[in-house]
């Protein structure tokens, strides 16, 4: 779907500087011996394992397909269903909201809308676009029971999945892998050899999923395909499958994806894409498609070996193929160069070539001449962590889960928790990562404006969770959550401090402008001068509160670099800004150290649970003159001991790692990335568990991974709130870790 490709935002940010006191390495570290330490092994059937190129994801079960669970999943395969009956879109807010004027509490739904609160929450969404699994002959599914002795290895360094196993007293060897992505075209290419597939026992089948939110186990409705009705028409729901041959005289099919619905003009519109289905090394193969539901590749040569390339096209298909394509070899062929391209050998050397580039650029750290017997897992953890997050780094910011799972937000992202997603690719070396998904500020500027506006605010409003839109889900908190505003500001300063250039103040300026327009708006000035948040749901999100600890500080550090930006540009700081800045309502403490709010001083006794906001002042947000070091210090300690950490969240204990980094107690920043806890777990493919998987689901939860990251580069090189421009390079000293560690590194920077 092209409309919705991002405009690429030359954005090169963060960070500078290497930490002082670090030994320069005598030798480049063996980044392919770190990664190869750490190749994905295991013979669990269920552990899905994700091949893909940021863009797209393939993620494969225990059979190298999606036999028994799995989806394919994309930053550009979103979906709207139909509006409900008797509803117009004169009926639905452009903003997600139905508030108006100035907040004094939470964000109510009208209850005479209430048929769309729904609505609005899941739409658009992420969807799954296919599914691919092995069959029998017959038609039969297959029985987990009837896998047997099962290897398979999901090597970083290469991207390409491998498994093997035994069924009905044959082997089956399958491999995946996936190509670049290409102006939204993305290429699964399987290769499967065993005798199953020379005597036509086993068959692939590819199925095409109505797009609903249902898993089980693979997201989608695989039921026959009925016509969705709108107000005004019945939506079709379907696709055609179309088989050729090409000029080799090997088969193909193409299988022509519509889904029609009524969505918002120049928003989604009607959605299609597009999967071409090639076969190599088959012998003859029959195609079986079933009143256009399936499409069943069924071996009837003597070939042992059958090659399949699924192409995904995200873009708007060119027309539509004559009704007697079928009959037409020549319609959707391709050169000969890109049929080549199709070959597994093709695609695994492209995937090959990709990863090996991505392990040579940027960052990489070695803890393997440490005493501490727990290295082998966090260095586990932090390659990992670097291959499942470029796995899912494309267009637009990651959802929770990524491109590894539709979260329980319907795939939607949620710009309070980009700063978790994105910020690590600029200590890590590869800003270029974070260009596009970035620019959703600039995406979504003329929705955030008009929110703000619609609340009598001056400025832009950033949303909370969103789709490519713009449109915020309803949620009583989303307008008070605060902490979501400064981050654009947070952005482009560590994009200056990397590119002090007049074209980087110049690109930014208007979103720190805006943004900080509405941080100046917001707060309420009593009679003695003093301007309060209020009201504000901090990022622990225990409730409505006044003059939360986390957003205090985080707007008196954005509203300065705010300031400073103008002075960049050579124009006058912002009275009003700085006015509010200085007379904002002191941080709330009690006992000797820092508490939730002012409201809520029974912190350590009744709410020491959630997102400990309370260390996240002097880590996530740089040091201001309003934070004291030594209560901080004291903060830490508490907190480390008296939180209820089984009831956090993952990417709260890479806050822990870089408020201990921070504040000189590396002891704190090892146990906050390695603590034993249910909501610090990183399983087999080393992605994150500590997310709606803690609280009785399962699936994965990627800030935990990117907040690692940025933890580790500040453990590794220190911080920098000061200075400005300097290089990193390498060392061997990290000030971030304890004695016992031996940390080698290089190509890291300093975060802000």
């Amino acid at each position: 779907m092209k409309s919705y490709r991002i405009p690429a935002v030359l954005l090169t940010l963060v960070v500078a500087a290497t930490f002082a006191n670090a030994a320069e390495l005598k030798e480049p570290l063996d980044r392919r011996a770190i990664v190869e330490r750490h190749v994905i092994t295991t013979n669990d059937l269920n552990q899905l394992l994700p091949v893909g190129n940021g863009n797209f994801c393939f993620n494969v079960d225990g059979t190298g397909l999606q036999t028994f669970s799995g989806d394919v999943l994309s930053h550009w395969g979103w979906y709207a269903d139909p509006l409900p009956s008797n509803r117009t879109w004169q009926d639905v807010s452009p903003t997600g909201t139905y508030s108006k004027g100035r907040l004094v509490g939470g964000d109510p739904f009208p209850s005479d809308k209430s048929d769309l609160y729904s609505w609005i929450r899941n739409n658009p969404r992420q969807m799954n676009l296919a599914r691919v699994r092995f069959l029998r002959a017959n038609g039969d599914a297959l029985k987990p029971e009837e896998i047997g002795s099962l290897e398979r290895t999901l090597d970083p360094w290469t991207g390409v999945h491998r498994a093997s196993f035994q069924l009905d007293g044959e082997r089956v060897q399958v491999a995946t892998c996936v190509s670049d992505d290409v102006e939204l075209d993305s290429t699964v290419a399987i290769k499967i050899d065993s005798k199953l597939v020379a005597s036509g026992a086993l068959a692939v089948e590819i199925t095409i999923p109505n797009p609903s939110l249902t898993r089980n186990p693979w997201t989608g409705d695989f039921g026959p395909f009925e016509p969705i009705k709108t107000p005004d028409k019945a939506a079709p729901q379907k696709y055609n499958i179309f088989s050729f041959k090409n000029a080799n005289g090997e088969q193909f099919a193409l299988v022509e994806r519509k889904l029609v619905t009524e969505y918002a003009e120049n928003v989604v519109g009607n959605f299609s894409y597009n999967i071409r289905v090639d076969l190599f090394k088959t012998g003859e193969c029959s195609f079986h498609d079933e009143a256009s539901q399936k499409l069943i590749v069924k071996p009837t040569g003597d070939s042992g070996t059958l090659e399949i390339a699924l192409t995904f096209d995200g873009g708007d298909y060119q027309g539509d193929l004559p009704n007697d394509a079928r009959n037409v070899n020549s319609v959707a062929d391709v050169s000969q160069a890109r049929l080549e391209s199709f070959h597994f050998e093709a695609v695994e050397r492209e995937s090959q070539k990709r990863w090996k580039n991505f392990w040579l650029s940027g960052g990489a750290v070695d803890l393997s001449g440490s005493r501490d017997p727990r290295w082998f897992e966090l260095e586990r953890r932090i390659v990992l962590s670097q291959f499942i997050l470029r796995t899912c780094a494309g267009d637009w910011p990651c959802s929770e889960s990524g491109l590894l799972a539709i979260c329980p937000w319907s795939g939607r992202f949620h710009l309070e928790m980009i700063w978790q997603h994105l910020i690590h690719w600029w200590a890590w070396n590869r800003a270029e990562l974070a260009e596009k998904p970035i620019s959703v500020y600039w995406n979504v500027l003329p929705s955030a404006q008009a929110l703000a506006k619609q609340l009598d605010y001056k400025g832009a409003k950033w949303q909370k969770e969103i789709a490519p839109d713009g449109r915020t889900a309803p949620w009583v908190g989303n307008l008070a959550l605060l902490w979501k505003q400064p981050h654009p500001i947070h952005f482009a300063e560590t994009d200056y401090r990397l590119n002090p250039t007049r074209e980087t103040l110049e690109k930014w300026e208007r979103i720190v402008e805006l943004t900080a327009d509405h941080m100046a708006d917001y707060p309420t000035k009593d009679e003695n001068g003093v301007y309060h948040l209020d009201p504000v749901m901090p990022p622990d999100e225990q409730g409505f509160t006044k003059d939360d600890l986390f957003d205090l500080a985080y707007w008196r550090w954005a509203l300065d670099a705010a300031n400073t930006w103008r002075e960049r540009l050579g124009k006058e700081r912002r009275a009003d800004w700085d006015d509010v800045r200085r007379n904002l309502a002191p941080l709330p403490q009690k006992d000797g150290v820092y508490v939730h709010s002012a409201e809520w001083l029974d912190t350590f006794e009744k709410r020491n649970w959630e997102h400990p906001d309370l260390i996240g002042i002097w880590g996530m947000v740089p040091p201001t003159d309003a934070v004291d070091k030594e209560t901080a210090i004291r903060t830490l300690e508490r907190v480390e001991k008296e939180w209820t950490w089984s009831r956090c969240w993952g990417w709260d204990f890479p806050w822990l790692a870089i408020a201990g980094a921070r504040l000189e107690r590396p002891d704190l920043a090892i146990e906050g990335a390695l603590m034993d806890e249910v909501c610090n777990v990183y399983d087999v493919s080393g992605v994150n568990l500590g997310g709606p998987s803690a609280r009785g689901g399962k699936g994965p939860y990627l800030p935990g991974n990117a907040g690692l990251l940025y933890a580790i580069a500040g453990m590794c090189v220190g911080f920098d709130e000061t200075s400005e421009g300097e290089e990193a390079s390498s060392g061997d000293t990290a000030p971030g870790f304890p004695e016992g560690w031996n940390v080698k590194w290089e190509g890291l920077r300093r975060p802000l």
